[in-house]
């Protein structure tokens, strides 16, 4: 081993043996009434391992909550609830602004507990964190501008409107964005004046409670946001609760299914961000080099872990082979190992499960006749690394009804189709259960807007993709999702308007 190599490995042995047993990790990991406290659940049959991606190895074992946690968190939100909603919005943003200043200094050490509890590369960890201190400020300012609306009746009759918090909102995060959702879900929500419950992904449990901490020193006051750990029937208990005004919720179909359901029998609020099996178009007018970035943009980030991904890459016949020429010598320079390492671009998949998952997807695409030009395997970047690596896997010969282009994979494979024709790619592009996102790569101004207006999904790129700037709303049509976040729609999802009508004049009746 070259000394340089023995240096790196020694670093990192001491960076990853450091984190797991920092006290973010071994302390307790359910935050209620603004601190860290033990769940009052002890069954030991619901329990789980908290495992790190990158190493393999567990740091610990972690207790589910159960219906006494999550009825004693929720019942702190409806005290907190009252002292927060009273307090005017100007005041309720400048918290907001002072965790997101919080989060701004505290990056590095947020982004390093993100990459132990992810396995994602450091450098997209860093933009995350930043992203969501972005999205506190950006609320903190819109929470001073909240305000009803007032309309001039006749004979000097008016009305007004109240727009009023919810009440106690619940969240639950999946595993891929774990501080970000905790961030884009409490945000808008205490902005309104809500109080907060977040349940994050039994995967990754680690940074939400790390929110909470920093909400407290922001001044926010206690029990406005509580985390309560657990698996499935955690989340369900929370859905359940009756005194749950709201649930967001991010993850599959299937569970958001089930997450409506729920929610359906209290009828109370739902946004859903749920998967996606989104197209990408490129047209042959396209700057090419451009369209191989993007391609990569939405298919490779977060070791393909992202909801949005344009894993259907719809290429224009004439330059696909130069594309795919392109495409195939830039992924397989992609770098694989350490996420802690700043040249690393593919760390480590969540876990073994999901990793199988993967694998057998990629095992059904060329069972199915579709061609690997590169990846697609597992690789083993280093001895201290027993995580699951997976090379980035690039699939030409696609047809449309093959599994690998018409279900959601959540792993690093793209799935390359051929057109000849714009009607004829839209209407392929449309055919899909889902609708969370697409793009079009084109130089031809005309075509980029008439293609982007016939697509049926909610987020669209134009000569980019999965770029995701404060301010501009992220969500789904169809089976993707209910709802939006990340904008200024996002406050009406998480208030209520109260109409008011005021009479001037003598009250007539016809009877």
């Amino acid at each position: 081993m070259k000394l340089a190599s023995r240096g790196l490995l020694l670093r990192g042995r001491r960076l990853y043996g450091s984190l797991s047993t920092s006290s973010s990790i071994q302390q307790s990991l359910n935050f209620l009434n603004g601190q860290r406290v033990d769940p009052i659940n002890k069954d030991k049959s619901q329990q789980f391992e908290l495992i790190a991606p990158a190493t393999g190895k567990v740091l610990r074992t972690v207790q589910s909550s159960g219906e006494e946690d999550v009825g004693n968190a929720v019942q702190n939100a409806l005290v907190a609830f009252r002292i927060w909603s009273a307090i005017p919005g100007f005041q309720r943003g400048q918290v907001l602004k002072r965790a997101s200043d919080i989060i701004r200094s505290r990056l590095d050490d947020l982004s390093r507990m993100e990459v132990l509890d992810t396995g994602k590369p450091i450098w997209e960890a860093r933009f995350d964190i930043a992203g969501v201190a972005d999205s506190m400020e950006y609320y903190g300012g819109l929470a001073a501008k909240m305000s009803g609306d007032f309309l001039q009746l006749a004979s000097g009759s008016f009305s007004y409107t109240i727009c009023e918090p919810l009440g106690v909102v619940g969240g639950i995060g999946a595993w891929n964005y774990p501080f970000q959702m905790a961030g884009w879900k409490s945000a808008p929500a205490l902005a309104c004046g809500n109080a907060f419950v977040f349940k994050p992904s039994q995967l990754t449990p680690l940074t939400a409670v790390m929110l909470g901490e920093i909400y407290k020193e922001a001044g926010l006051p206690d029990g406005c946001y509580n985390v309560i750990q657990g698996e499935g029937p955690s989340g369900a208990l929370l859905c359940s609760h009756p005194e749950i005004a709201k649930i967001s919720f991010t993850g599959s179909v299937s569970s958001g299914s089930r997450v409506m359901e729920a929610c359906a029998k209290g009828i109370k609020h739902v946004t859903l961000e749920l998967g996606g099996k989104s197209p990408l178009i490129i047209f042959a007018d396209s700057n090419l080099d451009n369209a191989v970035t993007g391609a990569m943009l939405a298919n490779f980030l977060s070791q393909g872990q992202v909801c949005s991904n344009g894993t259907r890459v719809f290429v224009e016949k004439s330059i696909k082979e130069s594309f795919l020429k392109k495409l195939v010598a830039r992924t397989t320079k992609m770098k694989i190992g350490d996420p802690f390492q700043e040249e690393t671009t593919v760390g480590a998949t969540i876990c073994e499960d999901h990793a199988n998952k993967v694998l057998k997807y990629i095992d059904t695409g060329k069972k199915e006749g579709a061609q690997v030009l590169c990846g697609g395997e597992r690789v083993y970047p280093g001895p201290e690394l027993g995580g699951v690596y997976l090379s980035p896997c690039v699939f030409t010969d696609c047809l449309d009804n093959m599994t690998v282009v018409r279900e959601e994979i959540f792993g690093s494979v793209m799935s390359v189709l051929s057109f000849d024709t714009e009607e004829e790619v839209i209407a392929r592009a449309n055919d899909t259960e889902f609708g969370l996102a697409g793009g079009v790569f084109t130089n031809n101004l005309q075509r980029a807007h008439r293609v982007i207006s016939k697509m049926e999904a909610g987020s669209l790129y134009l000569n980019n993709y999965n770029v995701y700037p404060i301010g501009v709303p992220f969500g789904g049509y169809k089976k993707s999702g209910i709802g939006r976040e990340n904008g200024p729609q996002t406050l009406d999802y998480y208030t209520q308007v109260k109409s008011v009508y005021v009479e001037m004049n003598k009250v007539e009746a016809p009877f």
